[in-house]
């Protein structure tokens, strides 16, 4: 008989609740993580990861076509859409792997099955509707995450209409693709399509695609795809789908008119919503609001002993903040000194398109209502050696700075590998850095970080090259 007496249990074991398991059993506790589906959650298996090997293949067939710009010559590019879709597959399973070796080098206990509170300290296992087990622990973290959001008459069926997951595992290339939501979600799945030659159509509701960027980077954005050849459609909303002869038609109503647009396949990207049924919470004081889990700073619920972390809580819906929120919790619980709320200005946010969106802090309009006199520096990628030797000209750095203080109060980015350059302030804003700190860090020649170097510089009217 396997052990069921606990420290800890963690229903769910995605970027949140493995990441924490692993923490409470560095920190002593005897810890179990209970999974109904695979290890890693969404984010490993049909997320994150598998979504940038997608989109790797797009950028590396993007680049074979544009070979001769690079002196060398590739004939009759093509590419096998089985074989892309495997490699992604096949990258997901080895990270799947990788975290159920982690846990177990950290003698973490995995229990199979749908895991729900059963009364106080105590879990129901189920594994697959068979005779489960019954776990107790003194603490349980609710990391069961978030699925697609589906909207009324345009639910999908897994054949014409799409969420996520038929997303990453295409039978055929469509030729046409309407993509539903213009957030991270919808914008690299637009990219992917696109780059490998289906005729992609956006619909975003508000009047800017990346929403939840700086509006300067969005128009950037926009403009970019529009010249890639993709159409979008901003303050918009497709009113139905009806499917005809294997193709949806959409009706599509946009600046007071409603059109009806035949396509092969919709991608619904329209935001997710807490996985909170079914967990047991009925009879607790968990508190739900809008499908999500409402928690302290300490992701502690109103019931004594019950935490939830990631996806299943407040935004931003992000792996990297789910990781934190895990790590946070557990290091509460177990009384470690010096442990800081999650601060979510300090949370970058990363969008894996073509170009790369990346950003962290507030944006300029959000930093202006806040009060702040702000200043502003720019530098754009057509001014750096590095960006210009790599063929990648298009982009730009933004920061913006409290011109009273000199706190750094926001970065944003486009352009090439801005998903990596991103972090260096994400640590500058960890430290309180303030601009002097920036202006005197010596930045490597020639490098695309250097023009984080000249965007602060530009801030306060001290740019060099541009």
């Amino acid at each position: 008989m396997a052990d069921t007496s606990f420290d800890l249990v963690v229903v769910g074991g995605g970027p949140g609740g493995y990441v924490a398991a692993i923490r409470a059993a560095q920190l002593g506790m005897k810890t179990a993580v209970v999974e109904r589906e695979h290890l890693g959650g969404i984010c490993l298996n049909w997320g994150c990861i598998p979504t940038k090997a997608l989109l790797r293949s797009a950028d590396v067939f993007r680049e074979i076509k544009h070979a001769e710009s690079y002196g060398l010559t590739v004939k009759e590019a093509s590419f096998d859409l089985d074989k892309v879709v495997k490699r992604s597959r096949d990258v997901a399973g080895r990270l799947q792997a990788g975290v159920k070796h982690l846990l177990k080098k950290n003698k973490v206990t995995v229990f199979e099955g749908h895991g729900r509170l059963n009364g106080a300290g105590r879990i129901r296992v189920t594994p697959n509707g068979a005779a489960g087990a019954d776990l107790s622990a003194g603490h349980v973290i609710l990391a069961t995450g978030a699925r697609a959001r589906t909207l009324p008459g345009l639910e999908p069926d897994g054949e014409v209409v799409w969420t996520y997951k038929e997303a990453m595992v295409p039978k055929a290339m469509p030729k046409s693709l309407l993509v539903i939501g213009s957030g991270a979600i919808g914008i690299e799945f637009a990219s992917f399509f696109h780059a490998l030659g289906a005729e992609v159509t956006v619909v975003e509701v508000l009047d800017r695609v990346l929403p939840v960027e700086d509006e300067e980077i969005s128009a950037m954005a926009r403009k970019s795809f529009e010249k890639q050849g993709m159409k979008i459609i901003t303050g918009a909303t497709v009113e139905s789908l009806r499917k005809s002869d294997g193709q949806a038609v959409a009706t599509i109503a946009a600046a007071g008119k409603r059109t009806e647009q035949t396509f092969d396949r919709v991608i619904l990207a329209v935001g997710i919503v807490g996985n909170v049924e079914n967990i047991g919470l009925e009879g607790t004081k968990v508190r739900v609001e809008k499908t999500h889990v409402i928690v302290n700073e300490w992701l502690e619920t109103d019931e004594r002993g019950v935490y939830a972390i990631g996806d299943l809580v407040g935004p931003p819906w992000l792996a990297h903040k789910a990781s934190h929120e895990g790590v946070i919790c557990v290091e509460k619980i177990a009384g470690v000194n010096d442990v800081h709320p999650l601060d979510i200005r300090r949370i970058p946010g990363c969008t894996y398109c073509h170009p790369q969106v990346a950003s962290i802090g507030l944006t300029e309009q959000k930093a202006k209502e806040r009060g702040y006199e702000v200043k502003v520096g720019r530098f754009p990628f057509v001014g750096n050696g590095k960006a210009i030797a790599l063929g990648e000209t298009e982009g730009l750095v933004k920061t913006l700075f409290d011109a009273k203080t000199g706190e750094l109060l926001g970065a944003h980015m486009i352009g090439a590998e801005v998903t990596e350059l991103i972090q260096g302030f994400g640590v500058a804003k960890t430290l309180e850095t303030t601009e002097a700190e920036l202006m005197q860090a010596i930045f490597p020649h020639p490098t695309l970080s250097e023009m984080m170097h000249e965007s602060v510089l530009d801030a306060f009217g001290r740019a060099i090259h541009f």
